[in-house]
């Protein structure tokens, strides 16, 4: 295990969790998520919201989008946990708050969060301090990708059952592979047990948006760059049905901006909505 000493969460993580919360904090009710725990394990001091990509107005496409996203996965899982499915697997999970804020749908799961070793040490080191534990259902994963490591080995070595259907979630992962690592990813996910389901994001081509958006990508893109994760990897939605039909998925379809909007912030008055060109695959096996 890394030093939990030196060990840090991703940064990208951190902004994620802060945005969860500024969506609580700055935007009017109803929430789709309601999500504050994050904050609270990335403990950013009192002047958080003084940030520059903080801005509740500036960065509102990209809170929406996370906020969306996450809702999304949350019902999928609410579910299909009610048909039966047994195993949730958060791949990238970082500042992920699904066992802490629903322990009523976890805790009947067993739960596997996979991500980089010292962010992962350092979010263990965190739950214990603010009282949450490691229940015995939640399994942290920590597995090294730059080393080359097998996230696949990993899982099942933390007692993951291949032979028994799952719900895989990965989130803002997608654009930070190449993709044939994208496409690797996928042919081992299709050999999950049938009635598997996968919800993976990815991010459009610049050119599928329009010119404000576009901006706002390129901005978010040149933050990502120069915090050591460039964006890599761009999908438009056609294309990445196919990489998953080739995979050998059974069925896949493709969850839009509008249908997220249509689902979570339709009748709303201050124009919150996603639109920052981060959309859905979900495909099942």
């Amino acid at each position: 295990m890394a030093d939990e000493q030196t060990a840090k969460p991703d940064s990208t993580a951190v902004r994620v969790a802060l945005w969860r919360a500024l969506h609580v904090q700055a935007d009017a009710p109803p929430h789709v998520l309601e999500d504050e725990i994050g904050l609270r394990l990335a403990g950013p001091g009192d002047d958080w919201r003084s940030r520059g990509d903080m801005d509740p107005s500036a960065t509102s496409w990209f809170r929406a989008s996370i906020v969306a996203r996450a809702r999304f996965v949350e019902d999928l899982v609410v579910e299909q946990a009610g048909q039966g499915v047994g195993q949730y697997v958060i791949m990238g999970a970082g500042l992920d708050t699904f066992a802490q804020r629903r322990p009523e749908v976890a805790s009947r799961l067993r739960v596997f969060e996979v991500d980089q070793p010292d962010p992962q040490a350092w979010k263990r080191q965190r739950l214990a301090e603010l009282g949450y534990g490691i229940p015995d259902w939640l399994r942290l994963v920590p597995v090294d990708f730059e080393a080359g490591g097998s996230w696949w080995d990993q899982l099942a070595a933390a007692g993951f059952d291949a032979d028994q259907p799952a719900v895989v979630a990965s989130a803002g992962v997608a654009m930070y592979l190449t993709k044939d690592a994208n496409a690797a990813t996928l042919r081992r996910l299709a050999s999950l047990a049938p009635g598997s389901t996968l919800a993976m994001t990815f991010q459009l081509p610049p050119e599928l948006l329009d010119e404000e958006k576009r901006a706002g990508l390129q901005a978010a893109a040149k933050g990502a760059g120069a915090a050591g994760t460039p964006f890599i990897s761009f999908f438009a939605p056609p294309e990445m049905l196919a990489l998953a039909r080739d995979a050998g998925f059974k069925e896949a379809r493709h969850v839009s901006a509008a249908m997220l909007n249509q689902r979570y912030f339709a009748g709303r008055t201050d124009g919150l909505g996603t639109s920052s060109g981060e959309e859905l695959l979900v495909a099942t096996t």
